[in-house]
């Protein structure tokens, strides 16, 4: 049997200059999609995989993150108060969702270097690792799907999507070769290549479950080949030294909200599919056509 995957890291240092001014004075991690922040739904998506413990790897001017997944008594009092049981209920469900740690990357020296700043609380455990900027629409949350394919394998699991052609050059691609309809076993990873030298349209969205050797290798690296210390060097590395790294094709929507079009798709697609709103924000497409 496999270890079960009972903790989460969440790298969330980054500054989110794509979304200025909106993030100066805010993480890009709580921008709302429809109405609760970004951040919340990796939460839930990770808690229905059963990750019981959370940890948010910050940087400065994060506080906010760690305000939201905090009992907040003002508010909860103001609210019962108010006889508001039902949004009551809801702020408490929030930060009863798992137990929540915070440690903090204190220069931004990459992604890999932000899940090593949280190896001291993780033993020699397997760990979820999700980044802000990835939401699925889906039926099974994109967490479970890789915490299933690692109980299957017992390997390092990457979430993989494909992309347009003339997109690959942003994500990271990877090579390999087909195990099954959605599983791949990895050969090469490149980070951000050149459109023609893309080795396919498979690329990492932020989604892994990674094994204690993935941090075993980020503690010994000064630098990638990118000039920062970053996942996809450390599994590069592994796959010099002849381990195994295994693809997942992940099922559902991608919604990639690192973007501002990207967000605004997502807030779209979510609402469409909210009870409150969706058909009135329907109606309301509609009649701009």
């Amino acid at each position: 049997m496999n270890k079960e995957v009972k903790t989460a890291i969440f790298p969330v240092a980054g500054f989110g200059t794509r979304f200025l001014p909106a993030t100066k004075a805010q993480p890009k991690e709580m921008l709302p999609v429809v109405d609760k922040p970004a951040i919340q739904y990796l939460a839930e998506d990770a808690v229905s995989a059963g990750i019981e413990q959370i940890i948010f790897v910050t940087g400065r001017g994060k506080r906010a993150i760690e305000d939201h997944f905090d009992y907040s008594f003002e508010l909860d009092r103001n609210l019962v108060e108010k006889n508001k049981m039902s949004l009551v209920e809801e702020v408490r469900r929030i930060s009863n969702l798992a137990n929540f740690s915070y440690v903090r990357q204190p220069m931004p020296l990459g992604d890999g270097h932000a899940v090593s700043c949280a190896a001291h609380l993780i033993g020699d455990n397997p760990v979820l690792v999700m980044f802000g900027d990835t939401l699925y629409d889906s039926e099974i949350s994109p967490a479970k799907q890789v915490v299933d394919a690692y109980q299957k394998y017992g390997k390092t699991i990457v979430g993989l999507a494909r992309v347009p052609k003339e997109k690959v050059s942003e994500f990271g691609v990877i090579d390999g070769h087909q195990i099954d309809g959605v599983t791949y076993q990895i050969t090469n990873f490149v980070e951000k290549p050149a459109i023609d030298e893309a080795p396919s349209d498979l690329v990492a969205v932020g989604v892994y479950v990674i094994t204690r050797e993935v941090i075993d290798v980020l503690n010994n690296m000064d630098k990638g080949e990118s000039g920062e210390i970053r996942l996809a060097d450390a599994f590069g590395q592994m796959l010099k030294n002849g381990s195994e790294v295994i693809g997942l094709e992940l099922s559902g929507d991608w919604l990639d909200t690192g973007n501002k079009l990207g967000w605004l798709k997502a807030n779209i697609q979510l609402a469409l599919k909210n009870s409150e709103v969706g058909e009135d924000l329907k109606q309301y497409i509609d009649s701009l056509k």
